[in-house]
């Protein structure tokens, strides 16, 4: 009777259990649906304000000397010159929602550098810095570059990440560790790596290792290609790929989100398009870094004061010392 009683009560802590890991599964998956119906009702609900309204030249808005925007109230747009950092992906169709993320690739303090200092340069030739690009996210030998690559290279980064590219003090005495296959490079990095050290000369070599003409696998249909995304200081923000090579960008920033001054509590509200990336929402197609604006423009540089030096106090002069009757004479 007690081995009875004891198999029944496991039986229902078994049930009960069960109940329990189900209910939480349902309640995640309707948590997710609920979060997607939201972002995808507050981009309905955006649209049906800007129906109306035509996007004013993202560039027209001043600028800090680093690139960033100064944002300010109402609907803005620009196309960007693109850049495929993530080799062996689909061309961006489409079928492919696009976000924002945070720069994240192989050497990434190089690759940002390039996105940057492009901005300065948009005379330089896009498919210079596409090769550049894929030359470090991949690993390849500066050496082996083109010479107008290099070039490009010489205009954009410092003489140190320069050094860092030809491999430091290590790559200046041959090692047999250059030979040994890194883990973390993709079996397209290496076929970009071999086309580099095979002295390719076709820009179009590269491109077909690079972007895969075919279609993407999306793996989340209720993501839609005019989402708006929410970012930090209230402002919206969405990607429209054509191709790999260009993106536009657009920025909504709805009534009341800045003060009468057009800050924030004291500060400017930036966006930043090259510290951060586009990447699909709903595929795995090309993640794409940002670089100048098609469309060469006058920047309108605003200098931020971040830190505001404290006063230093003027040293106090000498009090004048009354002269004798002597010193009078």
């Amino acid at each position: 009777m007690p081995a009875t009683l004891l198999k029944h009560v496991w039986l229902l802590f078994f049930i009960t259990a069960c109940a329990s890991v189900s209910q939480d599964h349902l309640s995640s998956n309707r948590q997710q649906q609920k979060n997607s119906n939201t972002a995808i009702t507050a981009s309905i609900q955006i649209d049906t304000l800007l129906i109306d309204e035509q996007p004013k030249p993202l560039t027209e808005l001043q600028q800090t000397e680093e690139g960033q925007i100064v944002l300010q109230e109402g609907y803005y747009e620009t196309t960007y010159k693109s850049y495929c950092l993530q080799p062996g992906t689909p061309d961006p169709t489409d079928r492919d929602a696009y976000l924002q993320s945070p720069l994240q690739t192989n050497r990434k303090d190089i690759v940002e550098t390039v996105l940057r200092t492009s901005l300065q340069k948009p005379e330089l030739e896009q498919k210079n810095i596409q090769l550049l690009l894929w030359s470090v996210v991949s690993g390849s030998d500066y050496n082996k570059l083109s010479w107008p690559v290099q070039l490009t290279a010489q205009q954009l980064l410092t003489r140190k990440q320069i050094f860092q590219l030809k491999g430091g003090v290590a790559g200046v005495v041959k090692t047999v560790a250059q030979h040994l296959p890194d883990a973390r490079i993709t079996g397209a990095q290496v076929s970009m790596k071999r086309l580099f050290e095979s002295g390719a000369n076709t820009y179009e070599s590269f491109e077909r290792v690079a972007v895969l003409r075919e279609k993407s696998v999306v793996h989340n249909e209720a993501y839609k290609k005019e989402q708006w995304n929410k970012q930090a200081g209230g402002y919206y923000l969405r990607y429209f790929p054509n191709g790999y090579q260009q993106v536009k960008v657009q920025v909504y920033v709805p009534k009341g989100t800045l003060d009468s001054t057009g800050m924030q509590e004291g500060n400017y509200l930036l966006f930043d398009p090259v510290n951060q990336m586009a990447v699909p929402a709903n595929s795995n197609a090309q993640r794409l870094g940002i670089g100048a604006p098609v469309v060469e423009v006058i920047r309108k540089i605003i200098r931020i004061q971040r830190d505001v030096p404290v006063p230093t106090k003027k040293p106090t002069a000498p009090k004048e010392q009354p002269k004798t009757s002597k010193e009078q004479q």
